[in-house]
């Protein structure tokens, strides 16, 4: 990729206008964690820094995030007795996503249905809008989408009308800035100059952001007792397999923004990286932010030099430049961060819900209810479970349509006599072709079940079965177990390659003669005929 003017000009945009987003969700993710302020700063700075220069995400925004608040909240209030103990947890959570990026685990990510990616990008923009409607309106944020739903209709009454006026400026501006000043100037960008601006001409009760901590960090040495490591495995582990999922389907997010391609792996071991300097320095664990990453690109950041400054800039403002960004009001990063959520929201796939397929949109409407009203991880995993139960029901059919059960009704199949073939329908021919797997193992018995019982002999034919796994590998062995019950003879013909090593290797043809696997049907006709004669 040739970097150019334009693009250093889209980087310092997207830079600056996700450092502007990512500073106060640092500061209330690390409260929220049990860590504290500077806990979210260092580990904005950390994972965001070092998974920009090492991950696989050119355009991705890193740190704190809600689920990693929650699992971390969770692991300082069971798992850990004190800070060192909280610390050395987050440490072993990323070498565990290194681990995760070398042993090539995160591409399969990939396979995630567009319809649980859509809807979980929904859902992160109907959080994002309905839990900044309370600073817009000039009070506190709440924590979830429930809570702000809960308290919305007592606070109503209570506008700030200063904090209203704010805001509204700044999201008017953000929705009607002119297309052709983009390039120039963001919109978000523009959208918060504007608000601040009228922060500054219209000087009232607005809430600010407020003091920002500042100093650097100090090293903080992992706890090595054997057994607390050992009982900390878990937890670690937790914290890696929600810290991975975030990362992966941010990173999706950001491929259907830039259509790009991002390196799941390589992302894997710069997030690891990024928590393992954020365990060393006193940070929180910290994962791929949808809400930064949305900003950046909207911004027109495209390359890691955005995820580099954005870091950079908290660096600085931890460093002392904070009180140059005290003074800006909450109501500010609301309208921008509401005009980030209705961006984010999937309009490309939800105007065309009424095409889409029941089970398809189910999906997609579950994984958005679930990803607003319980939890991001939670709401991905069962979308990607019940992906898969609709997957493989999809699979069953196109793989049992590959199977051919039928009897040699020729009359000159068994002999070349013209008269009557005394064994016709005698001998059945069940043809495996093209894979077989666990969606379609539970059916392929009654499939041909049947079949096996109609006939004395029975010839299975692999040799244009291209896959089989465990599953309908045994199904192989439990077809093999009613042939037995029936007294049905079995030939097996064509079985070669890795689908002849996979059914060995399991011991699927046990006491079979070595007489009875044949290479072609000539072969399985006359093993047939020897079989009935006798």
């Amino acid at each position: 990729m040739n970097y150019s003017l334009r693009n250093l000009r889209g980087d310092l945009f997207g830079g600056i206008t996700a450092s502007v987003v990512a500073l106060p969700l640092a500061l209330a993710f690390g409260v929220a964690s049990g860590l504290g302020p500077m806990a979210g700063l260092y580990g904005a700075i950390s994972v965001g820094f070092f998974a920009a220069v090492f991950g696989g995400t050119r355009s991705q925004i890193s740190g704190p995030t809600g689920p990693m608040a929650i699992a971390m909240a969770v692991i300082v209030s069971s798992h850990a007795e004190t800070l060192a103990e909280a610390l050395t947890i987050v440490v072993m959570s990323g070498l565990m996503q290194i681990l995760f990026g070398a042993l090539r685990i995160g591409r399969f990510i990939t396979y995630t249905p567009y319809s649980v990616i859509s809807g979980f990008m929904s859902g992160i923009g109907v959080i994002i809008i309905v839990v900044q409607i309370l600073p817009f309106l000039g009070h506190p944020v709440a924590s979830s989408v429930p809570s702000s739903l809960v308290a919305l209709p007592e606070l109503v009454g209570r506008i700030n009308l200063d904090a209203l006026v704010i805001g509204t400026v700044t999201l008017l501006t953000g929705i009607c800035w002119p297309k052709p000043l983009h390039k120039a100037l963001p919109p978000t960008l523009a959208a918060m100059i504007a608000g601040i601006v009228v922060s500054l001409l219209w000087p009232g009760g607005a809430p600010i952001i407020g003091e920002v901590p500042t100093g650097l960090p100090s090293l903080q040495l992992p706890v090595l007792s054997l057994a607390f490591l050992t009982q900390a495995l878990q937890p670690a582990l937790i914290l890696a397999l929600v810290g991975s999922i975030d990362s992966l389907l941010t990173s999706l997010i950001a491929d259907s923004l830039t259509r790009g391609q991002h390196n799941a792996d390589r992302e894997l071991v710069g997030q690891g990286i990024g928590n393992v300097v954020s365990g060393l320095v006193g940070g929180m664990p910290g994962a791929g932010a949808p809400v930064g990453t949305v900003v950046n690109i909207r911004g027109g950041g495209r390359s890691r030099v955005s995820g580099i400054l954005c870091a950079s800039i908290l660096l600085a403002l931890v460093l002392g430049l904070g009180q140059y960004v005290e003074q800006v009001p909450h109501a500010v990063l609301a309208g921008i961060m509401i005009k980030v959520g209705w961006d984010i929201i999937d309009w490309r796939f939800l105007t065309r819900i009424h095409r889409v397929r029941p089970v398809y949109l189910l999906l997609a409407l579950m994984t958005l209810g679930l990803t607003v009203f319980v939890d991001l991880v939670i709401a991905v995993t069962i979308g990607l479970i019940a992906a898969g139960l609709v997957g493989s029901r999809h699979l069953e059919r196109l793989q049992l349509d590959n199977v051919v059960s039928l009897p040699f009704l020729d009359r000159s199949f068994l002999t070349t006599s013209p008269q009557a073939d005394p064994f016709a329908a005698r001998v059945g021919l069940v043809a495996l072709r093209g894979q077989f797997s666990v969606a379609s193992s539970n059916k392929l018995v009654q499939t041909i079940g049947a079949d096996i019982r109609d006939h004395e002999v029975v010839v299975f034919d692999f040799s244009e079965t291209a896959y089989l796994d465990d599953s309908a590998a045994m199904v192989v062995d439990q077809m093999l177990d009613i042939a037995a019950d029936e007294n049905t003879e079995v030939i097996v013909m064509g079985l070669t390659g890795t689908v002849a090593d996979h059914l060995l290797a399991l011991d699927i043809f046990h006491g079979l003669p070595e007489d009875r696997f044949v290479a072609t049907l000539d072969d399985a006709k006359e093993r047939a005929r020897s079989l009935l004669e006798d």
